[in-house]
């Protein structure tokens, strides 16, 4: 059966349902059902009055094509916004999200538990052009509005911090940035639109490294940007205007992941609760970081705001050397060692999150770990950090 996806009469539909239809018109590509890879700069028109007029459906590769458009189309359904933008990752996406609203002489307030390289943008290429940064808590809630400043003029968000976890009350800050007049900018990669849809809470502008779960495999970079109706213009202007466009081979790719986001995301947040209540109990253990856990600082927030988790998440061990530590991950059988997250392998990283912080103090009191859990049996990933325990333990009675 052919699908049109893209009409703005068709009905609505579950979420599982919209991952697999959205962005598709089988029709339109002789019954594939995959939107085909589209390669191209040049888009002959037929007259010049099409070619003045730009009367026809694509200008200029640049601009986009139908690849690109496919996968557009479904992150916006799935996003509820006015309309994305792809960019090559998503630090890109941060980038052009915050050069879409700022300007010389503006102020951004932006939290304190935000990704690190979303600290050098603010850091080293916002003040080069005259744009300062406040860090804030996370906690911070209403209270914010105590930071505004005449010329404040964006609220960044991202819950769950970065590495730490604390939770955000996104609608309290949101309605402070209404009252004030200020854009919000959220960075929602942990979450996915599945499990928390920013616009939905007043959000303006929704951010995501497709990298992570939209893709699942690891194997491409990508940035999505959702901005509501306010803000959509301004997104899409200075995102053409930086001349920024993806591969449409990753579009591609990003498509044929998203196809299976709900159930990969189901399996993510199963296996990583079971992994996250076996380690809470693990003597080596001083603390899970996982908001999706009761006894955590931010879980009556994230039960209020969020429908789910994903598999990203953070523990404190207790007091043990580096050389200890070392000893527990240099072995590890299924973990690997990597950055980046959510694709279908585990990894474990130690961390050090104390240079990042300005408003807030991060004072762990151990060693920390920040798993990811891919789609691996989860007996088969316990008992891998069964083993590295025993090393570590070893090497720390050793020591």
């Amino acid at each position: 059966m052919s699908r049109q996806t893209g009409g703005a009469n068709r009905p609505a539909f579950a979420v599982e349902t919209e991952l697999v239809v959205a962005g598709r018109d089988p029709q339109r590509y002789d019954g594939f059902v995959n939107t085909p890879i589209v390669r191209g700069s040049t888009v002959l028109s037929p007259t010049v009055a099409d070619l003045e007029g730009h009367t026809g459906r694509y200008t200029y590769g640049r601009r986009g094509n139908p690849t690109l458009d496919g996968l557009e189309q479904a992150m916006c359904a799935l996003e509820g916004g006015a309309g994305v933008v792809l960019t090559p990752s998503g630090l890109s996406a941060v980038s052009v999200g915050l050069l879409s609203v700022l300007r010389a002489g503006d102020h951004l307030l932006m939290v304190d538990t935000c990704y690190h390289p979303t600290r050098r943008i603010c850091d080293v290429v916002l003040t080069r052009y005259g744009i300062e940064t406040t860090y804030y808590d996370p906690l911070a809630g209403a209270g914010i509005d105590g930071l505004v400043r005449p010329n404040t003029r964006a609220i960044f968000l991202e819950a769950p911090g970065s590495q730490s976890f604390e939770m955000q009350d996104i609608p309290a800050i949101v309605e402070v940035a209404r009252r004030r007049g200020i854009v919000t900018l959220m960075d929602n990669t942990w979450a996915t639109p599945l499990f928390f849809r920013p616009h939905d809470a007043g959000v303006d502008i929704s951010i995501q490294a497709g990298t992570k779960y939209i893709s699942g495999h690891s194997d491409i970079n990508i940035g999505i940007i959702s901005a509501n109706s306010a803000q959509f213009d301004r997104v899409k202007g200075t995102y053409g205007d930086l001349g920024i466009t993806i591969a449409p081979e990753d579009a591609f790719l990003a498509a044929r992941g998203l196809r299976t986001l709900a159930v990969r995301l189901a399996r993510h947040q199963q296996s990583a609760l079971t992994i996250a209540h076996w380690l809470a109990g693990r003597p080596e253990v001083a603390r899970v970081l996982h908001p999706g856990l009761p006894d955590d600082p931010g879980h009556a927030v994230w039960k209020r705001d969020f429908k789910g988790s994903s598999g990203l998440f953070s523990l404190i061990l207790r007091p043990v050397s580096k050389a200890s530590v070392a000893a527990m991950l240099d072995h590890l059988a299924l973990f690997g060692m990597g950055y980046s997250w959510g694709g279908f392998e585990s990894l474990i990283i130690p961390f050090d999150c104390r240079s990042s912080r300005t408003a807030t103090h991060w004072e762990p009191g151990g060693p920390t770990l920040r798993l990811h859990i891919g789609l691996e049996d989860p007996a088969d990933l316990i008992a891998d950090l069964e083993q590295g325990f025993a090393r570590l333990r070893a090497a720390d009675d050793a020591g």
